[in-house]
This record gives C-alpha cells, sequence and structure tokens, in this order.
C-alpha cells in the first residue's frame, strides 16, 4: 500500500475484519487485536443492504454471504392491534442483495477471510493506550467504547438516547420466507426477520424511556418483563413473543459523529466513528463501507491525504444515514391517534398506488456501491 505497509486494527468485529481483509489483499500487513478471548457465536441477527453486500462481493465474499444468509424478500409493517399497514417489496430494488444474517455468522466469513488474506488475528489482547500499538496506521474498529476516539476527540459522554430495547432469538419452521416485519406501536415497535435458513427468527423490541438507570448498558432481561410490556400487541407478536426464552436489554447510547476520524498515524472505523441508532438496520453496512473507502485511500495516497479523503467521503454519509435511523423511530412510535391514522393511511395508499416510488425513496441509501464494482480477488 501507498500510505501504509504495516497496520494495527483494534476491534475484530465486522468492520475491523473487514478493513483487515481490504488492505491485506492490498499488499499490507496487518494485525487485528481483538479482546475477547474468541473470536465466536455471540450478538443476533442483523441486515446487509445491497449497498453493504457490494463491499463483501468487492472483498471476494459474497458467495459465502449468500450461502449463509436468508435473501430478504420484503419489509412490511404493521400496526400492532389492527395487522398489515404496507409491504415494501425488496424485490422491486435494483440490486436484489439484500441479506439476512446471524452476526455470527458474518464475523465467521469475515474471520476466514481476513486469515486467507494473512492478516494475525491476536485475540484476548485488551488495548489501554493506542499510542503503544505497532504500525504505520492504527485503526480503531472498535465500536462505542472506543479507546482511540477520545484521543483524536476529547473526551465525551455518550448519550442516552430515550429508548430501551430487547433482543432474542427464538426458534421458526420458515414459513414467513424472507420477510422482516415491524409492528409498530405508540412509542414502542417490534421488530422480526428470519436467521439461518429460516430456523431462527430475530427479534428486537424497542421501547422509549426517560432514563436507563442499571449499572451496565447492556445486561440479561426478563423475558416475562418483556412480555409484558408489549402484552397489547396483536395474535402475530404473542406467538413470537410467548417463544422468549432468553433474552438481552439494552440502553441505546450514542455519540455525536466524531469530527475527526483521522489523524496522525490514527483512524476510526464504523461505531467508533459514528454509533448509529438500529432503526435503519445500517449499522453492518456502514462499516462495511468504511472498511472500503479507507482501504482505498490508503492505496493511493500519502497518509496524511488518505484520512483527509477517507473523511470527506465517509461523514456526510454517515450523518445522513444516522439522521434517517433516527427519523425512523419517530415515524415508528407515532402516538397521537389522528397523527398516526394519517400516517398509516398515507403509506397504504403509496404501496397501493404507487409502490415503486415508495422503493425508489431508498435509492440513495441502498444504491451507494463505494466499490465502484470493484473486486480485489
Amino acid at each position: 500500500m501507498k500510505a501504509a505497509s504495516n497496520i494495527t486494527v483494534i476491534g475484530g468485529g465486522i468492520g475491523g475484519l473487514a478493513v483487515a481483509r481490504a488492505c491485506a489483499l492490498r499488499g499490507a500487513r496487518v494485525t487485528v487485536l481483538e479482546q475477547a478471548e474468541a473470536i465466536g457465536e455471540v450478538g443476533a441477527g442483523l441486515q446487509i443492504s445491497p449497498n453493504g453486500f457490494a463491499v463483501l462481493r468487492g472483498l471476494g465474499l459474497g458467495d459465502a454471504l449468500r450461502a449463509g444468509a436468508v435473501q430478504g424478500e420484503a419489509v412490511a409493517l404493521h400496526d400492532y392491534r389492527r395487522g398489515p399497514v404496507v409491504r415494501l417489496d425488496l424485490t422491486r430494488l435494483e440490486s436484489r442483495e439484500y441479506w439476512f444474517i446471524h452476526r455470527a455468522d458474518l464475523i465467521e466469513i469475515l474471520r476466514a477471510g481476513a486469515e486467507a488474506a494473512g492478516v494475525t488475528i491476536r485475540t484476548g489482547a485488551r488495548v489501554s493506550e493506542p499510542g503503544e500499538c505497532e504500525g504505520d496506521l492504527v485503526i480503531g474498529a472498535d465500536g462505542l467504547h472506543s479507546v482511540l476516539r477520545p484521543g483524536l476527540n476529547g473526551p465525551e459522554a455518550p448519550f442516552f438516547t430515550g429508548q430501551v430495547a430487547w433482543r432474542a432469538l427464538i426458534p421458526h419452521d420458515g414459513r414467513r420466507g424472507g420477510e422482516a416485519r415491524v409492528h409498530m406501536a405508540p412509542r414502542r415497535h417490534l421488530v422480526s426477520y428470519p436467521l439461518r435458513g429460516g430456523t431462527l427468527m430475530n427479534l428486537v423490541a424497542v421501547e422509549e424511556q426517560a432514563e436507563w438507570t442499571t449499572e451496565s448498558w447492556s445486561h440479561a432481561g426478563d423475558a416475562d418483563n418483556l412480555r409484558a410490556r408489549f402484552a397489547d400487541f396483536g395474535a402475530d407478536a404473542q406467538e413470537m413473543l410467548g417463544a422468549v426464552n432468553a433474552v438481552s436489554q439494552w440502553g441505546l447510547f450514542r455519540h455525536p459523529v466524531a469530527k475527526i476520524w483521522g489523524q496522525g498515524r490514527f483512524a476510526l472505523l464504523g461505531d467508533a466513528a459514528h454509533p448509529t441508532l438500529p432503526f435503519l438496520a445500517q449499522g453492518a453496512s456502514m462499516a462495511l463501507e468504511d472498511a472500503w473507502v479507507l482501504a482505498d485511500a490508503l492505496a493511493v495516497q500519502d497518509l496524511p491525504e488518505a484520512l483527509v479523503t477517507y473523511t470527506a467521503r465517509r461523514r456526510p454519509r454517515a450523518t445522513r444515514v444516522i439522521e434517517a435511523a433516527s427519523g425512523n423511530a419517530w415515524k415508528y412510535h407515532l402516538s397521537f391517534p389522528p397523527l398516526r391514522l394519517a400516517a398509516h393511511t398515507a403509506l397504504r395508499l403509496g404501496g397501493a398506488l404507487a409502490p415503486m416510488r415508495m422503493m425508489r425513496q431508498f435509492d440513495w441509501l441502498y444504491g451507494e456501491d463505494v466499490t465502484n464494482g470493484a473486486q480485489l480477488c
């Protein structure tokens, strides 16, 4: 690589492993430092939209993703009591590469891909002083709690967004196919979609709450409490909630989008730079986009110029995505009955009379291909 031949990545998540493979395929020597003792079966479901899939394809991992994921066919919005509102047909997108996958399965694809490209992965490697990391470049891909972000942007306290979430996996018989479903209610919503050939269903329930008072941001939740909080939802939701055994709960926190994404020999990537709310399903795809753009800039520019290019290309887009995600939360949680009725009526009419227009509103998001069709292998 032109800018950095020896790179250290802090964090072995989606963004960290993706940027490691992207840089290694371009000739860099890359080491990933992951604080967990093993990169294994953690997390739950996530969505990879066409813009994120473009990066996986460019990294030579598209076929592996397809083999381990459920292809998305639609996103169906439901009123929590009255049922279907509108069905957004994902097959109408220009690219049909919309996928639902278990996070652990995607991590395994990326881990294997990184190691195949020559990346060294060190687990149990906790970093407290990023300045002590070796390399021409140190990339902080270590999430909301990034140890690198404060050094570039100063001390900041993540702020509570006023929302808490529960996450669970339940058995599924596959009858729904590749449909994600969003049950919308006053100040709450429930998202569900299939994983692993339809044998599992991923559930994410979100509720507005004044404060988050537990000592940790994430902890084991209470399935009965989850059911009680969503007891007024209809039969479809109750069937899923009734199957929940283990559930995690966490407060939704985030920083503002970082002002400085790269400086000196340090750079931020993914949630370390722009943690987002999960209401547009773009966390993984944004990290993948970051990984490609940073590696691409490093390949053709000296380090200072590469970091400027990376920031200029990524910060405006990440900001727009985060604002759109925050807007979705508001739309899902409408509580004033006349406004709620008007909004749902407009969605029904749009879906019936102008289904293509309904889908074209996502062109700016899903139609982005940061690879410009390039493939590294």
